[in-house]
């Protein structure tokens, strides 16, 4: 399977219909929860979620319960969303078990790839803004995460349990 073919791009109001289909494909496939989404799962105004999401990229901006973030849809080469990432620049006491980064594939184009180009070009955001390393949390029944995580250099670092779940994290080092 080759590199696929995708950028990272902010999310705009300019994707809004496209942003809203992306995120009814994971609730009719009977998924709540997109990871890596910033909550846009939990959102019914994108203008608001953009607004907040934009915020949240600034130390001056942030939400005080939160932590500088960026968040990005994944676009293909047909520009369609087929992912959407985020990255945490720094872990508070709720990110500790949670890890540096969430990432969703939309149901329609999982096991082809995007995943595992998605975390990488993530990655190279991170070195950029100066991260040294990335920890993952990653729930041990998902096993093509494990392997996107460990196909990005992923060490096993520890377990833990969430929502009765076993539960890995991963140490990703960015230094050369």
């Amino acid at each position: 399977m080759g590199i696929k073919m995708i950028q990272l791009v902010r999310p705009t109001e300019e994707r809004k219909e496209q942003a809203v289909e992306f995120r009814q494909e994971f609730f009719d496939h009977g998924e709540s929860v997109i990871n890596g989404s910033e909550l846009f799962d939990k959102t019914e105004d994108y203008t608001e979620w953009c607004r907040s999401i934009d915020a949240n990229t600034k130390e001056e901006t942030v939400n005080p319960n939160w932590v500088i973030t960026d968040t990005f849809f994944v676009v293909d080469d047909q520009d369609r969303i087929v992912g959407i990432i985020d990255l945490w620049h720094t872990l508070n006491d709720f990110l500790k078990d949670l890890g540096h980064c969430g990432y969703s594939v939309r149901p329609s184009e999982r096991r082809k790839g995007f995943a595992a180009e998605m975390l990488r070009q993530l990655l190279e955001t991170a070195k950029k803004a100066g991260m040294n390393e990335l920890y993952l949390s990653v729930e041990r029944k998902n096993e093509p995460s494990v392997k996107t995580i460990i196909r990005n250099g992923g060490v096993y670092e520890r377990s833990f349990e969430i929502d009765g779940e076993q539960a890995d994290i991963y140490r990703i080092a960015l230094s050369e």
